[in-house]
C-alpha cells in the first residue's frame, strides 16, 4: 500500500471539521437554553412575586417536556431526516426566548419554558444522527468530544451572558438578546444545509446483525436489552450531574465552611476539568476497542473522589481540586459513552435510539434536584457527595453491561 493510499483525505478532513463545528455550535446553544431562566431567578422573583418553588417548577417543566419530546423526536428524525428536525428545534429555542422576554405573567413564563423544552428535545437525536452518518468513523471519538465540550461551554456561558445584561439593562433585555443566539446559529445551519443531510450511513459493526435480530418494526429496537441499559446509564449519570449542578456549591459551604466565592470556584473547577477531560477522552475513544472499560475506569476514579469529598477530611483548597478531579473523570467518559451507544444502535434507528436513551438524561435532571434538595433540607450535605459517588459507580455497571452485550452481538455476527 502506498503512502498516498493511507494518507488522510484533506477534503474529507475539512468536511468533517465543518460538520463537527456546526453540530457543536448547535449543541452549545441547546445547553445554553438549559439555563435560560435559572440565572434570572432573582429578577423574576421580584417581577412576578412568585416563590422559589414556582420558579423551580419552570425548570422541572422544561426537562419533563424535553424528556418526553426527546423520545418522540427520535422517531421523527428517522422518518424525515435530522436536518429539518434540527432547524425546527433551533427555531423553537429562539421563539421561546422571545415569549419569555415579553411575558406579562407567570403563566406565560411557564408557556415559554415549555416551548424551550420542545426545542431542546430534538438536539440529541438530530445531532448524533448527523454525526454518526456524516462524519468519518475514525473521527467520531473527536466529534463526540467536541459535542460534549460545547455543551459544557453553553452551560458556562449562560449565567455570565444573562446576568451581565440583566444587571445593566434588565431581565427582559437579557432574554431578548438571548433570542438572537439561536437565530444566528440557525442562519449558519441553513447556509451549510448541504453538509447536514443524512442520506449516507456509516453503520456500526454490529448494527446489521442487531437490525435483523430485532425485526423490521419501527419499535423493534425497544426489544434490545442494550437500549434500556443505555437509558438506565443516562438516567443514573444525570442524577449525579443534577446533584452537582443543583447543590454542590451549598454542600461545599456546609461541609467545609467555605465562602460562596470558594464554593462557586469548586463548581467552576468541575466544569472546566470536565471540558478538559472530554478533549482527552476523545483521543482515548478514538483508539479504544472496548469503550465500557474506559467509562468504568473514569467513573470509578470520579466516584471515589466524590466520596472522599463527602468525608470533609481535606482542606478547603483540596476540596476545590477534588471537584476538578470529579469533573475530569466524568468528562473523560463522555466520548466513550456516546460511541458505546452508537455501537448498540440498530441500523437506521439511530435517531430513535438516541431519543429514547437521552430522554433518561432529562428525566434524571428533573428528579435529581428533588432527591438532593431533600438531603440538604434534612441537613445532610455529606450525602450529596456520597449520592454523587454512588450514582457514578452504578453507572459504570450499566456501561459494562452495554459493552458486554454489544461484544456478544458482534461475536455472533462474526460467527
Amino acid at each position: 500500500m502506498t503512502a498516498a493510499a493511507i494518507a488522510p483525505d484533506p477534503q474529507t478532513f475539512r468536511q468533517d471539521a465543518r460538520i463537527i463545528s456546526l453540530e457543536g455550535l448547535a449543541h452549545g446553544v441547546s445547553h445554553f437554553f438549559h439555563l435560560i431562566l435559572a440565572p434570572l431567578f432573582p429578577w423574576l422573583k421580584d417581577a412576578f412575586g412568585v416563590s422559589y418553588a414556582e420558579l423551580g417548577l419552570l425548570m422541572t417543566v422544561f426537562f419533563v417536556i424535553s424528556g418526553v419530546g426527546q423520545a418522540a423526536s427520535g422517531f421523527v428524525v428517522d422518518r424525515i431526516g435530522a436536518r429539518a428536525v434540527l432547524f425546527f428545534g433551533m427555531g423553537c429555542l429562539g421563539a421561546s426566548a422571545l415569549v419569555l422576554a415579553v411575558a406579562p405573567s407567570y403563566g406565560v413564563l411557564l408557556l415559554g419554558s415549555m416551548l424551550a423544552g420542545v426545542g431542546n428535545s430534538v438536539f440529541h437525536p438530530a445531532c448524533f444522527t448527523i454525526l454518526n452518518k456524516r462524519v468519518s468513523p475514525a473521527r467520531l471519538g473527536h466529534a463526540f468530544s467536541v459535542h460534549g465540550l460545547t455543551g459544557n461551554l453553553g452551560w458556562a456561558a449562560a449565567p455570565v451572558f444573562l446576568t451581565a445584561i440583566a444587571g445593566l439593562a434588565g431581565w427582559r433585555t437579557a432574554l431578548l438578546a438571548a433570542a438572537f443566539i439561536p437565530a444566528f446559529v440557525l442562519l449558519l445551519l441553513v447556509l451549510n444545509r448541504d453538509l447536514l443531510h443524512t442520506h449516507d450511513v456509516h453503520a456500526s459493526p454490529a448494527s446489521a446483525h442487531k437490525a435483523n435480530a430485532a425485526g423490521g418494526s419501527v419499535l423493534s429496537f425497544m426489544r434490545l436489552p442494550a437500549v434500556w441499559m443505555c437509558f438506565a446509564f443516562f438516567f443514573i449519570t444525570s442524577m449525579a450531574l443534577g446533584g452537582i449542578q443543583s447543590f454542590s456549591t451549598a454542600s461545599l459551604r456546609a461541609l467545609y465552611d467555605m465562602s460562596l466565592a470558594w464554593a462557586t470556584a469548586g463548581y467552576s473547577a468541575y466544569m472546566l476539568a470536565s471540558a478538559c477531560g472530554m478533549v482527552w477522552g476523545g483521543f482515548l475513544a478514538a483508539k479504544a476497542a472496548r469503550h465500557d472499560y474506559t467509562i468504568a475506569v473514569a467513573f470509578t476514579a470520579s466516584g471515589l473522589m466524590a466520596i472522599l469529598l463527602a468525608t470533609g477530611w481535606v482542606a478547603p483548597l483540596m476540596a476545590v481540586a477534588l471537584m476538578g478531579a470529579v469533573g475530569f473523570g466524568a468528562g473523560v467518559a463522555g466520548p466513550s459513552r456516546d460511541l458505546l451507544i452508537r455501537a448498540a444502535a440498530p441500523k437506521n434507528a439511530t435517531g430513535r435510539v438516541y431519543g429514547v436513551v437521552y430522554s433518561g438524561l432529562d428525566i434524571g435532571l428533573a428528579v435529581a434536584p428533588l432527591l438532593f434538595g431533600a438531603l440538604m433540607d434534612n441537613n445532610h450535605p455529606a450525602w450529596v457527595f456520597i449520592g454523587i459517588g454512588v450514582f457514578q459507580v452504578m453507572a459504570l455497571l450499566t456501561a459494562v453491561g452495554v459493552g458486554s452485550n454489544t461484544a456478544r452481538s458482534t461475536a455472533a455476527q462474526v460467527a
